[in-house]
């Protein structure tokens, strides 16, 4: 009786197979958190419909957040594109500025939730009330996705020092731009709909 032997996979095979199965974990973690922020936002305008619900004043901090993570998407894409045309160098410089905009992000996120409690809008406690502790809940949730993606662009970061990426080679980069484009998009969404949704 004979066997069939597998020939053992090349090493574009694995690159190949590697590629559609990070890339398929990732879409499915965007899906779950598209799912999360789509359930809490929907929470939030049944309470907001139930009345006693607190009028503040939305952070200046997070108008410039806001911008900062914009900005942040369009130098982390000219990173990727920089890594596509083997211009090292550029793509490095690119990572670099990103993760600056990315700490600043940080930064005004927390000087927001500072405004707020200046504000008297706590997230828990005798003076708190549900419109405060969705804005900490919904903020502090994006601000905790975000910090995963603050640590992996780190990470690529590093990699591209390192000269890592170039044409033919740059999955952990592109990956880190997906999730940092959906990031941006996310953060979007829920500060135009904590503007005007309050």
């Amino acid at each position: 009786m004979e066997y069939q032997t597998t020939s053992p996979l090349t090493k574009i095979e694995k690159e190949e197979i590697r590629k559609k199965t990070a890339s398929t974990l990732l879409y499915i973690a965007i899906g779950s958190m598209v799912m999360l922020f789509a359930g809490l936002t929907s929470a939030y305008l049944v309470r907001q419909a139930t009345g006693h619900w607190l009028q503040f004043s939305l952070p200046q901090s997070f108008y410039f957040s806001t911008a900062v993570i914009m900005l942040s998407s369009l130098t982390l894409n000219w990173g990727y594109l920089s890594a596509k045309k083997d211009n090292r160098k550029s793509a490095t410089n690119a990572l670099l500025l990103t993760l600056i905009l990315a700490t600043l992000f940080i930064v005004f996120q927390f000087m927001g939730w500072n405004n707020l409690v200046e504000q008297k809008v706590f997230f828990a406690g005798k003076e708190s009330n549900a419109a405060g502790s969705f804005m900490y809940v919904l903020t502090g949730l994006h601000l905790a996705h975000l910090i995963g993606g603050y640590i992996y662009l780190a990470i690529v970061l590093v990699r591209s020092k390192k000269g890592r990426y170039s044409s033919v080679s740059h999955l952990d980069l592109k990956l880190c731009a997906i999730y940092w484009h959906f990031l941006d998009i996310l953060w979007i969404y829920l500060f135009l709909f904590l503007l005007f949704i309050r």
